[in-house]
């Protein structure tokens, strides 16, 4: 009983380190707290603590079911992670790009901005694109598919015990996501509001080249499936 125990408690943290070392890099919440800043500007300190906490519940919810039946829905529709990486990298590069191309707010349009950005309007943009694509991409779940797929035992108690490993360590990204865009104010502000500015379109231009590079990897495993029968 000692041994199953202790080789549980093994499965268990197996399962906590492999999701925590996979996932964090590529949800890598400090990369994207700038992103949320800039798409939320104008929203009050309350609203934004409201959007960071259902982000990182969509976030956990979305990437739980990536994990544990995300291979299934995708065998069952008939679609291929190179199809999921091509479409969501499509949805980042053109969500970037309009981040890019809006001009400067002054301050009356910023207090427009800000009167139009209820917290109703917020509560209907916390999945789209707050959580998908910019916190939770495509990169991230077919990470999460592929992890649970790593994760599987022939033994069902040592699955359940990673998995459950794995639902911890999203818990941990869950945490570590919202306390990045609850208080990405105040990790932008030594920068100054000149400094933000640039700060944040040089964050958009990276998340318009790591959309791009998401279309190109998802288009570059199509063309080698084609390509390789013959």
């Amino acid at each position: 009983m000692g041994v199953e125990a202790g080789a549980l408690l093994l499965a268990f943290g197996k399962g906590l380190l492999f999701a925590l070392a996979t996932l964090l890099p590529i949800v890598n919440p400090a990369a994207t707290a700038p992103i949320f800043l800039g798409l939320t500007e104008g929203a009050s300190d309350t609203t934004r603590a409201l959007l960071a906490r259902r982000i990182a519940r969509n976030m956990f919810a979305l990437l739980v079911g990536s994990m544990l039946v995300g291979s299934y829905v995708l065998d069952f529709f008939g679609i291929s992670l190179p199809i999921v990486r091509v479409g969501g990298g499509l949805i980042v590069a053109a969500t970037a790009w309009r981040m890019l191309s809006v001009t400067p707010a002054t301050i009356e349009s910023r207090s427009d901005i800000a009167q139009a950005f209820t917290p109703e309007q917020a509560r209907r943009q916390a999945f789209y694109p707050l959580t998908f694509p910019i916190s939770c991409g495509p990169g991230s779940i077919a990470a999460a598919i592929t992890v649970g797929v790593a994760l599987h035992d022939t033994t069902i108690s040592v699955s359940l015990a990673r998995m459950g490993g794995a639902i911890a360590a999203l818990v941990l990204i869950g945490v570590v996501l919202y306390v990045a865009f609850r208080y990405a104010r105040l990790l932008l502000r030594p920068l100054g509001e000149a400094g933000a500015v640039v700060f944040l379109r040089l964050s958009a231009f990276i998340l318009l080249c790591l959309g791009v590079q998401i279309v190109w990897d998802g288009v570059s495993e199509l063309l080698l499936s084609v390509l390789r029968p013959l």
